[in-house]
């Protein structure tokens, strides 16, 4: 099974709503923190310049969370 991939920041504190809140629901997802890897940071940057980015095993892209962005 396919899991969303979320680029996120460490010290992000809308990164941190949607951790807590997916945490909560018992969503499962990969998280890639990209200030931890250039990789990471090169494949975010492709969807977006900021954080979280939430890419679906279907390929939809959503940049932000509940309205906010990191």
């Amino acid at each position: 099974m396919a899991l969303p991939i979320v680029y996120t920041l460490t010290s992000c504190p809308t990164c941190d709503d949607l951790r807590t809140d997916w945490q909560t629901k018992r969503i499962q997802y990969e998280e890639r923190r990209v200030d931890t890897s250039q990789q990471w940071l090169n494949e975010a940057l492709r969807y977006a310049d900021t954080v979280p980015i939430v890419v679906r095993p279907d390929g939809a892209v959503e940049v932000g969370f509940d309205g906010e962005m990191g």
